[in-house]
């Protein structure tokens, strides 16, 4: 490598500020494309890359403007300034991206500490020189084992880009365009290339469905995979049924709470010597000579003129179980449950007879609850009629793919009703997944990269409305701040409608 040499030259540095330096081309002819001994180079236009020379360090530069002095332009046309006397001198604008070692080319420093002086020589980088420069982008010192992933060729100097796959997701990345920018082909590209050089596991949530000829695992939500909503967390029902704040979320957590005190009577039955079953329900056993009825109808709890003591007891002996944030009940008997929970509470040894303005408060309520709970298309997504160990509901079908030998596995949303916010929640849901089994240590001995196309559909959400206003969805926020270092590592696909100022590649 070669950076500096007379059959290079495009000009001189006349001013050095900290963002950026000035160059002044003797003649305009030097901006023009070039070939030498084989190689093309770029020239001086915007957007080009150039190398300048100092003492003991080297610059990597990019042009981002030209211009002509005010005496010039007036004499300015298209035979003139491609004369080979022509007598134009141009002026551009510059931004330091790096410097190296000018007796060691290769070696660099990823930011610039130092600047070239004034009347330092510019020069045309050649592409050899900028691929080198790409493929050493967040290499470690002495890192052998690298493997690189060919994503495009800068638009510029027609350079290859063979970027580091350690570089790129020993942290987290993003892929960022606007709409047709490449986003997906880029995506694509990255997850054939893990897949190829790698044995790393490679999860991609598919907003669209448009990842369809990727070879791999598919699982389709609501057409053969389902996430139980038993796995899902009490925030996350509260945000599907949306409970008005005064009465209504209220009472929607006491329903799920007397809920899961019926499940843990129903498994504790033959366990639990303080349990027996009645002929209306179960006994407890308050002490020695005392035994006090829970009563329950059709897997509900019975609580109008019941004694609260006998469930109180319950609850807080199994409080553990019961207070767990997943959702882990009868979620078909909640709407019978809502109008189990509206009774007097004046006597705190007793509930009363049922309250009727209660019950008016949350009418709306338990209508949402039967509709969600009938809805067939969140039947499927949610498996309210299915068992939780079926093979095709999502966190066995993640436990098989993670023994398995498969690389990729697709998750794919394109059948997701966008109502409710469910693709929203089943997301962040199955980020709360991954991120429980990182934090567990499984991932540390085998890498997983999530790739998330079309990120800005799921991240920063909060789920609001005029009555009720819940945590926002941040699964992914906490993956990205803690997981790194447990081996789970993302890739996110995110649309901004403005340009950004990045480094230009084309792809294909």
């Amino acid at each position: 490598m070669t950076p500096f040499s007379h059959n290079y030259f495009l000009g001189y540095i006349n001013e050095v500020t900290p963002q950026y330096v000035k160059i002044h081309f003797p003649s305009s002819n030097l901006l023009d494309k070039f070939l030498h001994e084989g190689t093309h180079y770029a020239g001086g236009n915007v957007g080009n890359f150039v190398v300048i020379e100092g003492e003991e360090y080297g610059f990597l530069a990019r042009i981002i403007e030209l211009n002509l002095p005010n005496s010039e332009r007036i004499e300015i046309n298209e035979k003139a300034i491609h004369h080979e006397d022509t007598e134009f001198h141009p002026s551009g604008k510059a931004e330091l991206l790096l410097s190296f070692s000018v007796f060691n080319p290769e070696k660099t420093e990823k930011t610039v500490s130092k600047y070239p002086s004034i009347g330092a020589k510019v020069y045309a980088c050649s592409d050899e020189q900028i691929e080198s420069y790409v493929e050493e982008f967040g290499k470690k010192e002495n890192e052998l084992d690298n493997v690189y992933a060919e994503i495009g060729k800068l638009t510029s100097n027609d350079a290859t880009c063979k970027v580091s796959l350690n570089a790129l997701f020993g942290r987290h990345c993003a892929v960022v365009g606007t709409t047709g920018g490449g986003k997906s082909w880029t995506v694509a590209k990255l997850i054939e290339s893990i897949i190829k050089e790698t044995d790393n596991k490679v999860i991609l949530i598919d907003a669209t469905g448009e990842y369809e000829n990727l070879n791999g695992k598919t699982l389709i939500f609501g057409h053969d995979s389902f996430f139980h909503f038993s796995s899902l967390t009490i925030n996350d029902l509260m945000i599907l049924l949306k409970p008005g704040g005064q009465v209504q979320a209220p009472k929607l957590l006491e329903a799920i709470k007397s809920l899961k005190v019926f499940r843990v009577l129903s498994e504790m039955i033959g366990k639990d010597e303080d349990i027996e079953k009645s002929e209306n329900g179960y006994t407890i056993k308050i002490n020695q000579d005392t035994k006090e009825e829970i009563r329950v109808n059709n897997g509900t709890i019975i609580k109008q003129n019941q004694l609260t003591r006998p469930f109180n007891r319950l609850y807080s002996k199994y409080i553990n179980e019961i207070d767990k944030p997943d959702a882990d009940f009868d979620i078909k008997k909640l709407d019978i449950q809502l109008v189990n929970e509206c009774v007097w509470e004046t006597d705190p040894n007793k509930w009363g007879t049922r309250q009727d303005t209660q019950l008016n408060h949350c009418v709306s309520l338990i209508l949402r609850t039967r509709s969600l709970i009938g809805n067939g298309d969140f039947s499927n997504l949610f498996g309210f009629n299915k068992q939780r160990d079926d093979q095709n509901e999502i966190t066995n079908s993640l436990e098989n793919y993670f023994q398995g030998k498969e690389q990729l596995l697709r998750l794919s949303f394109n059948n997701v009703t966008p109502d409710f916010q469910v693709r929203e929640i089943l997301v962040n849901a199955i980020g709360q997944l991954m991120l429980r089994k990182a934090l567990a240590g499984n991932f540390k001995l085998g890498p997983v990269v999530i790739f998330m196309d079309e990120a800005h559909r799921y991240l920063n959400k909060n789920v609001k409305d005029e009555y009720f206003e819940a945590k926002p969805l941040d699964a992914f926020d906490l993956i990205a701040k803690e997981c790194r270092k447990y081996g789970l590592f993302l890739c996110l696909a995110v649309f901004t409608p403005a340009r950004p100022y990045f480094v230009k590649y084309r792809v294909g």
